[in-house]
């Protein structure tokens, strides 16, 4: 199965409450953070509740 690499690129500060717990969710805690995550449609969903959030790279 393929990865995404998924970099946090800015804070959850000021965000809503969902928003903050999708970054916890993805394994994000702080600015520069990166997980390296199974691309999954559960993952898929978190990513786009985020996208203004982060950073993804698709890994083969």
């Amino acid at each position: 199965m393929s990865k995404v690499r998924v970099t946090q690129i800015a804070s959850h500060l000021g965000r809503k409450p969902g928003q903050k717990e999708t970054l916890t969710g993805l394994g994000l805690n702080k600015i520069r953070a990166t997980r390296e995550l199974e691309d999954t449609p559960s993952i898929r969903g978190m990513i786009r509740k985020v996208a203004h959030l982060i950073k993804v790279e698709e890994l083969s």
